[in-house]
């Protein structure tokens, strides 16, 4: 029996597999970054040590680079899907490295920018909203809400630091308020700013739960203590005097007392918002305690109306 060594020997030899292996090799030989790095390493590269290394050669040239032949991430159609090879000298051979190719790293920004936002009980539409995608035409409180947006943005781009207020952006039901907040989020998430998004009526029924299982002040700390703090739909809940004293009033208190800025949305207007804490689900008026909390939010916010259609139908 023909020992394998000599087979492999008689193969190699063979005219068809000869015939492919140059074929293979001059393939390789003209791709622009092996040329490239052979040109690099000239004092260290011999012929000896392309023929030992051409399954390497093969695999870099063989790939995709700079996302060439990909779509996108998922389309990647490289090896290890989300990285290209790269060509290095060891141990006197060539070989490859793979580095995280493009749109892996585009990848891993977005779902680093993503990691910015917490949100408890938006809406997904609305917390991937951008500015750009807010319809201003015809429509100049549209307009003048995303002009103060990016003053915003602006003043933390020119000082690297927060601004003290945010905004109260009040008007009739479903024309947008809530995507202004998520477009403002995800702006913010670019600058690595955290920012906490709440839609406030789920937000307070699941704050009376947490009672039972004891995680009431780590879940009020948490959203008080955001960098930037969204506050959706204030006034839609039905409102105790524990929830507007001890939940809402000491979340704003530590807000307006360490100057974090704090966005609102709601249907109310300053004024009618007043009303509506005034009032307790039992029906008690609590004038002074309505009042209190409404200072707080005046100093956390600037109100701002805004005008338009209902968006979500009839």
């Amino acid at each position: 029996m023909e020992r394998i060594g000599d087979t492999m020997k008689r193969v190699v030899k063979a005219p068809a597999f000869a015939a492919r292996y140059e074929e293979l090799r001059n393939e390789v030989m003209e791709n622009p970054g092996v040329q490239q790095f052979l040109t690099d390493h000239a004092d260290a590269i011999d012929k000896d040590v392309v023929d030992r290394s051409l399954a390497k050669l093969y695999d870099y040239a063989s790939a995709s680079h700079d996302c060439e032949k990909c779509s996108d991430l998922g389309g990647c159609v490289n090896l290890l899907k989300g990285f290209e090879p790269k060509l290095v000298l060891t141990r006197g051979l060539i070989d490859v490295e793979y580095m995280k190719c493009k749109n892996k790293l585009i990848d891993e920004e977005s779902r680093n920018v993503s990691k910015m936002i917490d949100s408890f009980y938006m809406p997904k539409d609305v917390m991937e909203a951008r500015l750009q995608n807010i319809d201003m035409f015809f429509d100049d409180s549209r307009v003048r809400i995303v002009r103060v947006a990016k003053d915003f943005l602006n003043a933390i781009d020119e000082t690297g630091e927060l601004p003290e207020k945010g905004m109260y952006i009040y008007g009739p039901f479903g024309i947008g308020k809530s995507f202004i907040l998520g477009a403002l989020a995800n702006e913010l998430a670019n600058r690595r700013i955290r920012t906490v998004a709440v839609y406030v009526p789920e937000f307070l029924r699941e704050i009376k739960q947490s009672i039972q299982d004891q995680t009431l002040n780590e879940k009020i700390d948490f959203v008080k203590k955001a960098q930037v703090l969204m506050l959706d739909d204030i006034g839609a809940e039905t409102m105790s005097a524990w929830t507007r004293d001890e939940v809402l009033g000491t979340i704003l208190q530590y807000r307006m007392a360490e100057k974090l800025p704090t966005f609102f949305t709601s249907n109310f207007s300053y004024e009618e918002l007043e009303h509506h804490l005034t009032y307790t689900q039992r029906g008690e008026k609590e004038a002074v305690k309505a009042a209190r909390v409404m200072e707080r939010i005046r100093m956390v916010s600037s109100p701002l109306r805004l005008d338009g259609k209902n968006r979500r139908g009839k």
